[in-house]
């Protein structure tokens, strides 16, 4: 695989400065996408903690659903069903390869209880109990790869 790893490590820089899985995500492709990664950050900050911290769709995943549109898609009607079946191709290996791209599931049931509006400080202890930054830096590779594949760089 020929892809750049620039990207997983700026989407896991994102993170540790944090961001939420979906900001870390999106911004990380600022550059291929052609818009600022100020703008990517508030477009995705709703979308951490599986929506809102609701637990539901994995941040990283819904990041990688953005970037995706926003590089494939076009503004037609028509569009969704070609973007449909690049992003569910995509989400099958996020699948494979963490069981699951639900953020409950993600988390497990302990930390996955914890619905709270509120996000829980950064500590050490954080990151040892979470696997959101593998999350984060496969979403990224995943979409890296896609790019590379398509020759899709801007």
């Amino acid at each position: 695989m020929s892809y750049n790893i620039d990207y997983e490590k700026k989407a896991e820089e994102y993170f540790l400065k944090g961001y939420n899985c979906a900001q870390s995500v999106t911004a990380a492709f600022s550059k291929d996408v052609g818009i600022p990664p100020e703008t990517l950050l508030r477009l995705s900050c709703s979308l951490g903690g599986g929506f809102a911290r609701k637990r539901y769709v994995c941040g990283a995943v819904s990041g990688m659903g953005i970037v995706l549109g926003l590089l494939y898609a076009d503004d037609s009607p028509d569009a969704k069903k070609e973007s449909y079946k690049l992003v569910r191709r995509l989400c099958e290996k996020f699948e494979s390869e963490f069981g699951s791209i639900i953020c409950s599931e993600l988390l497990g049931a302990k930390i996955a209880g914890d619905c709270s509006p509120t996000p829980v400080e950064r500590t050490k202890e954080y990151y040892k109990t979470r696997k959101c930054k593998d999350c984060v830096k496969y979403a990224a590779r995943l979409v890296a790869q896609e790019i590379d594949a398509d020759g899709k760089h801007l």
